[in-house]
């Protein structure tokens, strides 16, 4: 079980999301959804497949608009952002996809400096090296630089994955089922790394994901997306101290055979 991190700034708001519904069609993925991120907390959100929480994060990340409601980011309002200013914002996040969405015809080196080279014309090829150097020893890879994605295990690329996420020092991290189709020590090495990632870099993070082994691990609060809504939040066993069966549901499938 994951202590609470003591640096969690809970005046400080870096996420504040209030009334926020989306839809595709006919169908309410998101009903007035209401959530607060704080500086330095890792917030895990539960749900099951297709209840909505991968929309939120896109929401978030402005890759989808919501349909109503407020998204405050870092005190912007995303909705209100023109594609520049978007796309600024954008530096400060970081977005760790569930496939490491990393670029097989490069080396793990190039895939890192391409942010770099694209973001920080400016950098000379030796401060680049530094910070590919400094990224990599964070994830525990640093003997990987020059291989190719395909050479790695799926919890290497992984590892890849959040180190190039982490290479412009974002101020938010947003984990996109982070231990999918990962076995079982491995994703204990990813639970971990997330929180090496919040304690190392000051991150404030929200970790999407129905594994409660990962939730358990990394969440300094949780909330459970049911029927498009939170209906529960708290620490882990506030989540699950309750007899709504269809939370009871979601614990057992994870935890009893």
């Amino acid at each position: 079980m994951k202590k609470i991190n003591p640096n969690i700034i809970r005046e400080n708001k870096v996420i504040e999301i209030r009334g926020l519904q989306k839809a595709f069609d006919e169908f309410e993925v998101l009903k007035n959804v209401d959530l607060n991120l704080y500086q330095g907390e890792n917030l895990v959100v539960l749900g099951r497949s297709g209840t909505g929480k991968s929309v939120l994060i896109k929401i978030i990340s402005g890759l989808l608009r919501a349909d109503a409601g407020m998204v405050n980011v870092l005190g912007q309002e995303v909705g209100h952002l023109s594609p520049k200013q978007l796309d600024a914002l954008r530096l400060k996040i970081g977005f760790s996809f569930q496939n490491s969405a990393l670029y097989d015809s490069m080396t793990v080196k190039e895939n890192l400096e391409f942010p770099l080279v694209r973001h920080s014309k400016h950098m000379t090829q030796r401060d680049r090296t530094r910070i590919i150097d400094v990224v990599l020893e964070a994830v525990g890879l640093t003997k990987a630089m020059h291989q190719m994605p395909s050479e790695l295990s799926g919890g290497q690329r992984k590892r890849i994955g959040i180190a190039r996420t982490l290479i412009l020092r974002p101020e938010i991290m947003l984990y996109d089922e982070p231990t999918a189709g990962l076995d079982p020590i491995t994703c204990i090495e990813i639970n971990k790394l997330i929180n090496e990632v919040q304690r190392r870099f000051n991150t404030s993070s929200i970790i999407i994901t129905h594994d409660l082994t990962c939730a358990r691990a990394v969440g300094d609060r949780l909330v459970m997306l049911l029927d498009g809504e939170f209906k529960r939040q708290g620490t882990f066993e506030e989540v699950f101290a309750t007899d709504d069966e269809r939370v009871k549901a979601f614990y057992n499938y994870n935890f009893i055979d």
